[in-house]
């Protein structure tokens, strides 16, 4: 990680601060909801998320998307890790989610857990934990944000939902924001949790057209850098082909760091949402506060905690602990 040591305390007490602030803002979610019920839950879901992620540093990009996208669909209650049961289409079978990875990573884990504490530990508090863990591998002892927990998780998953809901890589600036909105998020935390595209990589077929056809006129996208298009033209061949990826934050795209606002600036940005951040006064302002590391590491902790409490499940009354992940009880 690229952010200096010097800038840990500051980060420490500005987490904590937030940490005190959301419990009482979340209601429901606490921290360590499992400390009676299960208190070695945590520990065993880092323990598991490390050894993968040390076998896999991939790891790190996949499970922190699967989160996202499993919080914009129906919250953060799992619903992303349903497989299809007969003719209803899970969440995870939605054109946009096919390329999600890291279901098996999350089996994993469940099922260490399980043995430890059967029936307690909601797969949604799992992948929130997972995500955070694996970000923070490389710093081992220093979670980038905090978790609060107490998720329970959700029944129903269709694929059906995802569109309108799951903000996608074509979208622009107007589209963003509403879907952000909807989600009670502000463009302030839209533009910070876009912070995490400066790690993973993305296949072509995301970002093709601004390459080739960007107004059906064979033509590139003109708010991408021209120098940086043509590198991409010799990565990703047209028509695009499904198999190839490129890197999102080019050479640091396994550091999670606040490079990926420098390079939104120079106008690298692989996505077409990522241009649109700059297309806005209020937004393009906030690119430009975060290519500051601190900055950037304390909002995205606050942007996290506020997007991992997106219409959650609480309390015994609504959804459920599942004893496998992949299928409702």
């Amino acid at each position: 990680m690229r952010a200096s040591n010097h800038g840990f305390p500051l980060f420490s007490v500005l987490v904590f601060i937030t940490l005190l602030a959301l419990q009482v803002v979340n209601g429901d979610l606490i921290n360590n909801f499992y400390m009676k019920s299960c208190p070695q839950a945590e520990r065993i879901v880092q323990d598991v998320t490390f050894r993968l992620v040390r076998s896999n540093p991939s790891l790190s990009a996949q499970l922190l998307r699967l989160h996202y996208h499993d919080c914009f669909v129906r919250g953060c209650d799992g619903s992303i890790l349903l497989d299809t049961v007969g003719t209803n289409q899970s969440e995870k079978d939605a054109r946009p989610n096919l390329s999600l990875l890291g279901f098996d990573a999350i089996d994993q884990i469940k099922s260490e857990v399980e043995k430890a504490c059967s029936g307690v530990v909601s797969c949604a508090d799992i992948l929130a934990l997972a995500a955070r863990d694996a970000v923070s591998f490389p710093s081992k002892n220093r979670p980038l944000w905090p978790v609060l927990t107490g998720r329970r998780d959700g029944t129903v998953s269709r694929s059906s939902e995802v569109t309108g809901n799951m903000p996608s890589p074509f979208s622009d600036f107007a589209t963003l924001k509403q879907i952000f909105e909807k989600k009670g998020l502000t463009v302030s935390d839209m533009v910070i949790l876009s912070g995490a595209h400066t790690i993973g990589v993305a296949h072509c077929g995301a970002f093709s057209r601004r390459l080739y056809n960007f107004t059906g006129k064979g033509d590139a996208d003109p708010s991408l850098d021209p120098k940086y298009a043509d590198f991409l033209r010799t990565k990703c061949p047209n028509p695009a082909d499904s198999s190839i990826t490129v890197e999102m934050d080019p050479k640091s795209s396994r550091s999670f760091d606040s490079d990926y606002f420098k390079i939104l600036t120079q106008k690298k940005g692989l996505f077409q949402s990522d241009a649109a951040l700059l297309t806005d006064a209020s937004s393009s302002q906030t690119v430009k506060q975060l290519q500051n590391p601190k900055a950037f590491f304390s909002s995205f902790a606050n942007s996290m905690v506020k997007m991992g409490a997106i219409e959650v499940l609480t309390g015994p009354n609504n959804g459920e602990i599942r004893q496998q992940c992949r299928f409702v009880n």
